[in-house]
């Protein structure tokens, strides 16, 4: 932790979402300082929850929910039932941001939208996150990471021309999301301060992998004969010449980057890239310039390329594996991985689990709190006596 104020501190967040991208957006903004409060489901709250990572539950909940629900509070609500609506509403008068990721059209028949909202609390921050956006043909669709993927035609970048549609492997769409809408929310609470405005902040899956693909959507909005070719095996980037890829080792892989292709042939003993002078060649034969250089460069080490490189200052990197990477100095160097924990159920030993922290300093700390996900309605009766938020009539009795 910082030892200055964090720049969120004093915010209140109401998360509604579930799963990953509004769910990590929150989190974010957790990690900055503002206190979180996630409003469940009484029963099985957020989905998240049961649908597990790589098949992992650590002490009843997903892997992933623990990971993208560190830092928060659990408030357990039934938003169709009027007393716990009631409780809800109290919360949302005194917050400063309400977070939510339902279909389009779910807030407002609950009276949670935002002009309802915004009548409530004039300054509220609103943002949601949605698959495809609230209009057009596919505003109702399942708003889902491969999904939306596979939509904006990013699987068309990955792999060779050999190769099918290849999706990216991680849940891309709701990662980017989740930084483009804690950026917006944090823009709009700067702007609150200096104008007293409220406001929303919208964004959708969709969006978030068109805004990733600006390089090949821009150049085909300004001349729509540019189309995607991927390149022969090895090659790395649609839009980039030879000899830019990741190429077979003796015993890994080497990633290289911009490199003028005659030095690179001088500086790893292969004569026949010397020829490939004119830069425009490095795009036009970049079928026999890939295979040359995999083909050579499979004949000796990762490490024994990486020394005649590094030397040169040439644009390399070793293609690492999970394990490699975790392994690394370059990795503790980071600081990235953070233990994060919570009390047993009924007196057990409390339980630890490792992650990463928030990928951002300040003043020279990293962001770190070691306050793990909530069990589920964990703090609401709590919250309900600091707000005093009214209480369920069979819970009263």
């Amino acid at each position: 932790m910082t030892a200055q104020p964090l720049p969120l501190e004093g915010m209140l967040v109401l998360d509604f979402s579930q799963f990953l991208a509004g769910p990590m957006a929150a989190m974010r903004l957790a990690d900055l300082g503002a206190r979180v409060i996630k409003i469940e489901r009484p029963q099985g709250g957020d989905i998240g929850r049961r649908l597990a990572f790589a098949g992992v539950v650590e002490d009843g909940d997903t892997l992933s929910f623990h990971i993208t629900n560190r830092n928060k509070e659990s408030y357990a609500a039934d938003l169709k039932n009027e007393d716990d609506l009631a409780g809800v509403r109290a919360l949302v008068a005194r917050a400063d941001v309400i977070i939510q990721n339902f279909r389009p059209g779910i807030m407002e028949r609950l009276g949670l939208g935002y002009d309802a909202v915004a009548e409530l609390n004039p300054g509220i921050v609103y943002a949601s996150v949605s698959g495809y956006g609230t209009e057009g043909p596919w505003k109702d669709r399942p708003g889902q990471d491969l999904l939306a993927q596979s939509l904006s035609g990013l699987p068309w970048l990955n792999g060779s021309a050999d190769d099918p549609p290849v999706p990216v492997g991680i849940a891309l769409a709701d990662i980017i999301s989740s930084i483009h809408l804690a950026s917006g929310v944090t823009a709009a609470l700067l702007r609150r301060e200096r104008t007293g405005l409220g406001g929303r902040v919208d964004t959708s899956l969709l969006e978030s992998m068109l805004d990733l693909q600006f390089e090949l959507l821009s150049a085909h909005l300004a001349d729509p004969s540019i189309l995607v070719r991927r390149g022969t095996r090895n090659t790395a980037h649609a839009f980039l010449p030879a000899p830019y890829g990741i190429y077979p080792t003796a015993d890994g892989y080497l990633a290289i980057a911009m490199t003028p292709v005659p030095e690179l042939g001088t500086l790893i003993g292969l004569p026949a890239l010397e020829q490939y002078i004119d830069p425009d060649s490095w795009w036009s034969e970049q079928t026999p310039i890939t295979r040359a250089l995999a083909d050579h460069l499979a004949t000796r080490s990762t490490e024994h390329w990486l020394e005649i490189l590094d030397a040169a200052d040439i644009w390399c990197a070793p293609v690492l594996t999970l394990p490699e990477l975790v392994a690394h100095d370059g990795f503790r160097a980071l600081d990235m991985a953070q233990l994060v924990s919570r009390p047993g159920l009924d007196g057990g030993p409390r339980v630890d689990i490792q992650t990463v922290r928030a990928p951002v300093r300040y003043d020279g700390h990293a962001l770190k709190n070691g306050r793990a996900a909530p069990r589920l309605g964990e703090h609401t009766e709590a919250i309900r006596a600091e707000f005093a938020t009214p209480m369920k009539a069979e819970a009263s009795e």
